[in-house]
């Protein structure tokens, strides 16, 4: 005999729960606090303004994909070097900061966000897809 599962609802950011993206966003605040604070002491890290735009948790919320870009995306391997350095002493002052079971592991990745909408941009800007766009209002 086969038990019918009910259907799950479509959550707004598809592959994330509600919880994961709100510990997320309680991760993601309570780095970019120690960034901007300057608790991390590294030479690179003190050099760079950070941007923390986004924290993916995992399921379990065992592990923080912390996306960074620093201003204007200069020494972005050298920064996320830096933080991958520094990961230990950040993750105990995120675990102080956020109430959660385990303290979740950090790993910090280059945003590229940026970089993906100036492509767009570019490609919706180029003379073929307005050509497009032309052609098609003329048929309207």
């Amino acid at each position: 005999m086969s038990r019918s599962k009910k259907p799950r609802r479509e959550s707004a950011t598809p592959g994330q729960s509600q919880r994961q993206l709100r510990v997320g966003e309680l991760v993601r605040h309570a780095v970019a606090s120690l960034l901007s604070r300057g608790e991390v002491h590294d030479p690179v890290i003190e050099g760079h303004l950070i941007t923390v735009p986004e924290v993916r948790m995992s399921p379990d919320l065992r592990l923080a994909t912390v996306y960074v870009m620093p201003l204007a995306g200069r020494d972005a391997e050298e920064v996320v070097a830096a933080l991958e350095r520094n990961k230990k002493y950040m993750r105990g002052e995120v675990a102080h900061q956020v109430n959660l079971k385990f303290a979740p592991d950090l790993r910090f990745h280059i945003d590229n966000r940026f970089e993906e909408a100036e492509r767009i941009d570019k490609l919706l800007r180029s003379p073929e897809v307005r050509r497009d766009l032309e052609k098609e209002n003329d048929d309207e």
